[in-house]
């Protein structure tokens, strides 16, 4: 795992280039701590620095920008190749020639980009990367991103000079950048507290798709894009076969506990994370089935037991036998950490869940380099709740005549929600959770669906007119609205799975994960979304996903194999922090002057009007604003950091 960045002049004379490619390094230097290096070709304009964090081949050997054999490429390459020993079995299989330096990963790519290009190359790779390769034969550059999203790559023209890098505090330090905010990118941070690729925070820069090759030539302007895999055309696959259920299962466990060893390659301690559920219960049981020595787990723990899974966690890590540490963490250890969401996420990003999972990668990592996660288990196998409460309203809204939707949902919006959360606060001795008012205006917004498509969305969205909220903002067309159009099956839930895939989860989900991680010099690992494993699972069949109201079915029965269902059947708590009460009480300072109305007046990103009032019914408990709050917070206290 590691980090990159550079910057492309087409030719043109750069001053202090080696400077400036040390400064982008050292800008993400806890992405790879262990050294970092600088390449610059002052013919062509082209440069790359690399920082490393050392995993496979401790040695020079696997240094980087590192030079093909022929020298015909050099790359900066960021994350993991797990089948790259069969790789490179297969190229010593085409002849001799091949004299290997080492046994990094990134060496046997460049000897397969040699031999195959790089999307075939790229075709043959099981793993998650990011890179930036130069080809001095074609005097071109190409940036490459894994199949599922895995590492992240920024990229983009700044003036005349193309920069990129796996960070955007990397390209900040190139000269050129200009450092515009997309009012429309803060549009898709309301509606989904994450900005989805494409777009970024800043104009003119991109985020490279998930599963795609861009390439820019020595005197081209134009960054030509090519997708060389597609989740959505891998859901749409209809070639899959099995003979029962148990054949099936033998299937998928096959799968499962290939990826799992394959992510356990590794010269440096390796661990996992364990919240006790039935994603991170299941890699970990198959790590030590794997294994002759016992693993290295890690949990965080509440001190508030209705969000405190710990104690779970350590009764599977017991029945398993894992090295086990747990860190139970205060109110006060999560509400420090706040400052600091803009540095470690380096975009605004508004999953409050940042907190906790920041903290448990500061935690492994005192004793780790590498941790594998149970992540991509809900996408994969129908595990959210939403996923069947969007199905049960939309099977009971469906059979409604629109005029009489429109109706009830006049007749409920005409309600102020005070009132109808006065009325709960009668009732809050028989009505569980939330307030009556958010949810029954929630509701209301969704009786206008014209489709379950829409419904989900509507659901998933924390406001559903975001420009709204952003002076001149318009919300863009992001992938999750195409994909749409893409998704061939008519099963409600294999589409909502579908949409999850291509947004949620790599512009939530992994960013999460990632940059949390990185952070702390951590590399993370999910064996969900081995590609092969994620191909098998995409075209399974929902009724070996979901069954008599149980979730995850198939990897529920692979799990109870290793471990007794009683350790594990219980209510998903999730990875949550009770942020609605936080922000009325020990964050409401720091809050209410990141919030402050003269200050969003003079910046001019937000209608300060509106933010003002809802802060204040926030406050007063008469709604329940705490996600879309959460998302202008982020956005101000990026803005403060970066942007003074």
């Amino acid at each position: 795992m590691c980090g990159f960045a550079g910057f492309f002049s087409q030719g043109k004379p750069v001053q202090q280039a080696e400077l400036i490619l040390e400064n982008m390094g050292a800008a993400i230097q806890a992405r790879g701590p262990d050294s970092g290096d600088v390449w610059f070709d002052a013919t062509m304009g082209i440069g790359l620095s690399h920082r490393r964090l050392a995993i496979v081949d401790l040695s020079a050997a696997g240094a980087q920008p590192m030079h093909s054999a022929t020298g015909r490429y050099v790359i900066a390459f960021n994350g993991e190749i797990y089948n790259h020993l069969d790789i490179r079995a297969e190229l010593d299989a085409l002849g001799p020639g091949l004299s290997w330096r080492g046994h990094s990963d990134t060496e046997t790519l460049l000897a397969a980009v040699e031999q195959w290009g790089l999307e075939q190359a790229l075709q043959r790779c099981i793993g998650m990367f990011a890179l930036a390769l130069w080809d001095n034969k074609n005097r071109e550059l190409l940036l490459a991103r894994d199949r599922l999203g895995e590492k992240p790559l920024y990229f983009g023209f700044q003036g005349e000079t193309l920069i990129f890098g796996s960070e955007l505090k990397a390209l900040q330090q190139h000269p050129d950048f200009q450092g515009q905010i997309n009012r429309d990118a803060l549009c898709s941070l309301l509606r989904h507290n994450y900005i989805p690729a494409p777009f970024s925070v800043y104009q003119g820069i991109e985020k490279l798709l998930p599963g795609n090759i861009a390439r820019v030539g020595i005197a081209d302007k134009i960054i030509h894009k090519h997708q060389y895999w597609s989740a959505l055309a891998s859901r749409n696959a209809s070639d899959f076969t099995v003979s029962s259920e148990k054949d099936y299962l033998q299937q998928l466990e096959q799968l499962l506990k290939a990826a799992v060893k394959r992510q356990m390659m590794a010269d440096v301690p390796l661990g996992a994370f364990l919240s006790g559920g039935i994603d991170s219960s299941l890699i970990v049981a198959l790590m030590q089935s794997q294994s002759d020595k016992p693993i290295k787990t890690f949990s965080i723990g509440f001190q508030q037991k209705e969000f405190d899974e710990a104690v779970f966690a350590a009764k599977v890590a017991e029945h398993l036998g894992t090295e086990h540490r747990e860190l139970y963490v205060s109110e006060q250890d999560i509400l420090a950490l706040v400052p600091k969401l803009a540095e470690i996420y380096d975009e605004p990003f508004a999953d409050s869940s940042q907190l906790p999972t920041y903290l448990v990668c500061q935690m492994a990592r005192q004793h780790v380099t590498v941790a594998l996660s149970g992540d991509a288990g809900d996408e994969l196998f129908c595990g959210y709740s939403r996923y069947t409460l969007a199905l049960g309203l939309w099977q009971r809204i469906s059979k409604l005549p629109s005029f009489l939707r429109r109706g009830l949902a006049a007749l409920i919006l005409a309600v102020p929600v005070c009132w109808l959360n006065a009325f709960s606060g009668m009732l809050r001795g028989r009505l569980k959770g939330g307030l009556l008012g958010d949810k029954l205006h929630k509701a209301a917004a969704l009786f206008s669906a014209q489709s379950f498509d829409q419904l989900y969305l509507k659901l998933t969205s924390h406001t559903d007119s975001p420009q709204e909220w952003v002076m001149q903002g318009s919300e863009p067309t992001t992938p999750l609205i195409q994909a749409r159009a893409l998704v061939n099956s008519t099963e409600p839930l294999q589409r909502a799975m579908a949409f999850d895939s291509v947004s949620y989860l790599p512009d939530d989900i992994l960013v999460k994960v990632d940059r949390a991680a990185m952070a702390n010099s951590l590399e993370t690992r999910v064996p969900l979304l081995d590609h092969t494993l994620y191909e098998f699972a995409s075209k399974t069949p929902l009724s070996l996903k979901i069954r008599q109201g149980k979730t995850k079915w198939a990897l529920r029965q692979i799990l109870f194999r290793y471990v007794p269902s009683e350790l594990i059947e219980r209510p998903k708590k999730g990875f949550s922090v009770p942020l609605a009460d936080w922000l009325r009480g020990p964050l409401r300072e720091w809050a209410a002057d990141l919030l402050d109305k003269e200050k969003l007046q003079v910046q001019g990103f937000f209608d300060a009007e509106k933010v003002e009032k809802l802060w204040l019914e926030h406050l007063s408990e008469m709604r329940n604003w705490q996600s879309l709050l959460w998302s202008i917070l982020m956005f101000q206290l990026w803005l403060e950091k970066y942007h003074k």
